[in-house]
């Protein structure tokens, strides 16, 4: 079983319009609703792999019903054992730009969260790791969730022996790369504000140093760089696509955790995460991708080595 984590859950809604014009109204051509946050999306994406997996978090309120609602009808569903809270799980939402491909994003807050809501998780979390081959620590913190949240959690996971991914940025990134997390993966943004550092080896590297034992990261349409003590390599897609970007990088976890489930080294790894980045892309709606995309891709994804491990 893989377990994701997800502590700020999310009701996902996408506005398909034909072109985003500021200080204009807008007629909506087309909405889908998902449920949400990067660790469901993760879990989503593993599942329709075939993947026993898990997803624990926090939801609440009438949209976290609607979540629970829709994992539920999902054709290829992980396991619900989310946590319920008082709160309100929170909102996003895309509008997508026909007239250009582009994206533009709206993340509210998500719910306080009390200190017996966050005792009930670690109750929860600790019993699903007896269970777990992998775990995925994703997204960001919702209120009144204390910034090493996720050192906390990569702690109980590495004392239970299971593999941890961290995926999240910031501060609770600066603290959780401490706590010595199997992998990390930022984006090049997150990496930069982390590291101090633009180039991405060389952010990579600094990454790594301060305690992950490997760092993927994202690159964008570029592809991925790996940073692992089996060695260094650049991944990218054959051509760049254009499309809605929404939950690429959650695919990529996917891949990476899919992966490493299947007992395949660094290179496979990194050519199924490239894979399924792509292919989400791609796809109509945001989060989704289609299989035979995905197929396609694997073996026209490129990956190569970049330099000696750091």
């Amino acid at each position: 079983m893989i377990l994701t984590v997800t502590l700020n859950t999310a009701l996902d809604l996408t506005y398909a319009v034909p072109a985003l014009v500021p200080h204009t109204s807008h007629r909506v051509g087309e909405v889908t609703e998902r449920p949400g946050g990067k660790g469901v999306n993760v879990a989503r994406v593993l599942s329709a792999l075939g993947h026993d997996t898990v997803i624990t978090g926090f939801a609440g309120g009438t949209n976290g019903a609607v979540l629970r609602e829709l994992l539920a009808a999902l054709p290829h569903r992980p396991t619900d054992a989310l946590v319920t809270v008082a709160g309100n799980t929170r909102r996003t939402l895309a509008v997508v730009d026909g007239s250009s491909g582009d994206t533009t994003q709206l993340n509210e807050p998500g719910p306080h969260i009390g200190p017996d809501e966050w005792a009930s998780l670690l109750r929860t979390y600790g019993e699903l790791l007896t269970g777990a081959e992998a775990v995925a620590l994703c997204g960001s913190l919702p209120p009144g969730i204390h910034v090493g949240a996720y050192a906390e959690l990569i702690r109980l996971a590495r004392s239970a022996g299971v593999p941890v991914l961290l995926d999240t940025a910031g501060e609770p990134l600066r603290r959780g790369i401490a706590a010595r997390p199997d992998v990390v993966k930022p984006n090049a943004d997150e990496l930069a504000r982390l590291t101090g550092a633009r180039e991405p080896l060389r952010a990579t590297r600094d990454a790594r140093r301060r305690g992950a034992r490997s760092v993927v990261a994202s690159l964008g349409p570029e592809g991925l760089l790996a940073v692992t003590p089996d060695g260094v390599w650049r991944a990218a897609p054959p051509s760049a696509v254009r499309g809605n970007p929404t939950g690429a990088g959650d695919s990529a976890v996917a891949g990476l955790l899919s992966a490493l489930a299947d007992g395949l080294d660094w290179p496979d790894r990194l050519t199924r995460a490239v894979a399924l980045s792509t292919a989400t892309v791609m796809a109509t709606a945001a989060g989704e991708f289609d299989r035979a995309d995905y197929e396609d891709l694997l073996a026209r994804v490129t990956v190569e080595p970049h330099a000696p491990a750091a």
